[in-house]
């Protein structure tokens, strides 16, 4: 039968409705979701922050704009996207936003943090890169100012539920659980052993300043890739009494399995947020990652107070930081993406 032109035009636009709302209705299926938690300026052609170097090397040349996400989420056709999650608690909540966002599948998604961090001088230099193993909750916590706490004490933080620095939570410890967050044992060496020979990138004037760290080796060493836990906190804290609290308490929490060395504000919220997303079956915990390298040290050398440290360590090392991360994260996305018929549906270790 010969359909007149009208009926002919009105069918093939039928035909297009359906075709559309069929492409509608196809979730967007992202492979990796690299995460940043600040930029600066635009997101290409200026002084970086964590996102920049992602956009202009990756081509992320498309836009998308998740509502609860300040940020314009970045992406590209191979299927590697940016988000930019905010600072401190913040992040986890754009991460709900983003995993609760109706228009993605995120059940295969790798999730890989990409951002700055103080470092211990003990473990590692300025320009270093850490995965974890753990990300560990500093924000949990009993304090009192230190002027205040008993004269023995070494700072005025303690666990719900005890009585005394570094002691374990007592019976009537109320945190919010869990505080330590063990990411995927084999997907973490995984990437470490694909990125641990990495040439990191290194500055006249960096090297100046790691060299006042003396009698701290680690400190000194040209950037390095390294495993390294985390410890989350809103609080942007410096100094070495805390520094020592860092590292007892990551231990504390992990049960001496967990080695602090990087301190951030994020990874503690935006970890929660992956670990509720699973729960709701709306992403895969052991397919996160999280990548932190050393903008600053969390304690200052010796000859330089706390508070100078403080107001003026971060600013020597967080573009040589910010381009560590895409040196060694780069390889795992590359890696994960090229391979997607492999690690689709199989975690890197299994």
């Amino acid at each position: 039968m010969k359909l007149s032109p009208a009926t002919a035009r009105l069918a093939f636009a039928v035909l297009l409705c359906a075709k559309a709302r069929v492409a509608a209705a196809e979730p967007l299926r992202p492979k990796v979701i690299i995460l940043t938690t600040f930029e600066v300026g635009a997101d290409t052609g200026d002084a970086p922050g964590e996102l920049q170097y992602w956009v202009e090397r990756e081509h992320l040349t498309g836009s998308l704009t998740v509502p609860g996400v300040l940020h314009p989420v970045r992406f590209n056709n191979a299927g590697v996207y940016a988000v930019v999650t905010g600072t401190c608690d913040r992040s986890g909540l754009a991460m709900m936003a983003l995993g609760l966002d109706s228009r993605f599948d995120l059940t295969h998604t790798y999730w890989m943090m990409a951002g700055i961090a103080g470092t211990d001088a003990d473990r590692a230099s300025v320009g270093s890169a850490a995965w974890a193993r753990w990300v560990v909750d500093g924000d949990n916590v009993n304090e009192i100012d230190g002027h205040d706490a008993p004269a023995a004490w070494p700072y005025g933080i303690l666990p719900y539920g005890s009585h005394a620095p570094d002691e374990p939570p007592g019976a009537h410890d109320w945190s919010q659980k869990p505080m330590a967050f063990e990411l995927n044992p084999k997907l973490v060496e995984w990437a470490y052993e694909l990125t641990k020979d990495v040439v990191l990138s290194d500055t006249p004037s960096t090297q100046r300043f790691r060299a006042a760290y003396v009698g701290q080796p680690n400190a000194q060493r040209p950037p390095f890739v390294l495993i390294g836990d985390t410890l989350g906190t809103a609080r942007y804290w410096h100094g070495p009494a805390l520094t020592r609290w860092a590292e007892n308490w990551v231990s504390m929490y992990t049960d001496g399995r967990g080695r602090f060395v990087m301190t951030e504000c994020e990874d503690q919220s935006i970890s929660y947020a992956i670990y509720l997303l699973g729960h709701a079956g709306r992403a895969d915990p052991r397919r996160q990652l999280v990548l932190r390298t050393a903008s600053n040290y969390s304690s200052p050398p010796k000859g330089t107070t706390v508070l100078e440290s403080l107001l003026t360590g971060e600013s020597e090392g967080t573009v040589l930081a910010a381009e560590s991360a895409y040196r060694v994260g780069s390889p795992v996305v590359h890696e994960l993406v090229e391979h997607w018929d492999r690690y689709a549906d199989r975690i890197p270790g299994d």
